[in-house]
């Protein structure tokens, strides 16, 4: 069942300050919402504490201010869905597809598809130990926006795969479905490095009888060495002084129309009335974004 009412959402991690990469999905997700009459949510995704960097949060609000990113309704935060995520499990453990996974990321290492070690030892006891979901043999299929037709089977690809770590906090996976379905996320807009994970998002939905919403893979941006533009490869963070011509770089990249206002608010009114989903690149990477 596909949702019908538009919303969008932004879902950034507080490891850092947003970068250039950030800026330019954040944009591409508000101004389709937007242009489609939607709302826009941002939503922080602080699951994995670890990685949380004490001021980013402020930091990530205070770049989508300044850029004129106003967001609706309340921010939510994953780590208050931690409920939602316990039950999602325990549907999912009734249904006989969990398993219990007691293999090291050493004992993994190199290996790209699960090998099925744990799969059928049947261990009562799931403490202590990491969870993964029995996959179906069949294909998953979507109609990307941007990227167009994607299919994979997850059983020829990663195999069975993690909803829940070792230390008890949900895998990405899970808690990316859980949380835009309790949004009730019609549209997901986000970065191309990410479109390999949506045949595992829509295996979760469909084990967990979710609608499902539509997707759009916007082009990453890469260093000159081919590595993503992110908070991990220590990318700067974007300059909340110049505004307006962030804005206007982002435009070109996602090869639209670049106005020609001064003003935030103008030159995002403008934005958005001549926004075209199919003009965004239709590939996953833009390489040697500083030579742009």
């Amino acid at each position: 069942v596909l949702k019908k009412r538009y919303v969008g959402r932004f879902a950034p991690t507080p490891s850092g300050p947003l970068h250039f990469g950030s800026l330019v999905t954040a944009l591409a997700s508000y101004l389709d919402a937007r242009s489609h009459g939607g709302d826009w949510h941002v939503r922080i995704d602080d699951l994995d504490s670890p990685r949380v960097v004490n001021g980013a949060e402020k930091r990530i609000f205070t770049s989508l201010e300044k850029h004129g990113l106003e967001w609706d309704g309340p921010i939510v935060r994953q780590s208050s869905h931690r409920d939602l995520y316990q039950s999602a499990l325990e549907n999912l453990d009734k249904q006989g597809l969990l398993f219990a996974c007691d293999c090291s990321r050493r004992k993994l290492a190199g290996r790209i598809k699960y090998p099925g070690t744990c799969r059928d030892l049947n261990r009562s006891n799931f403490a202590h130990s990491a969870l993964r979901v029995r996959v179906p043999d069949q294909p998953y299929e979507f109609n990307d926006l941007v990227q167009g037709i994607y299919t994979e089977n997850l059983t020829c690809t990663v195999g069975d795969f993690v909803v829940s770590r070792r230390d008890g906090i949900p895998s990405y996976q899970m808690a990316v479905v859980i949380d835009d379905d309790e949004q009730e996320v019609s549209h997901i807009m986000r970065g191309a490095d990410l479109m390999d994970n949506t045949a595992r998002q829509l295996c979760l939905r469909e084990k967990l009888n979710l609608s499902l919403p539509r997707y759009a893979h916007v082009p990453v941006f890469t260093h000159s060495s081919g590595v993503k533009l992110s908070k991990h490869s220590e990318a700067t963070a974007i300059d909340d002084r110049f505004p307006s011509q962030n804005l206007q770089t982002a435009l070109q990249l996602l090869g639209q129309p670049v106005p020609a206002e001064k003003t935030v608010d103008e030159l995002l009114a403008s934005a958005c009335a001549n926004w075209e989903r199919a003009m965004v690149p239709k590939t996953p990477s833009i390489i040697d974004f500083v030579s742009v």
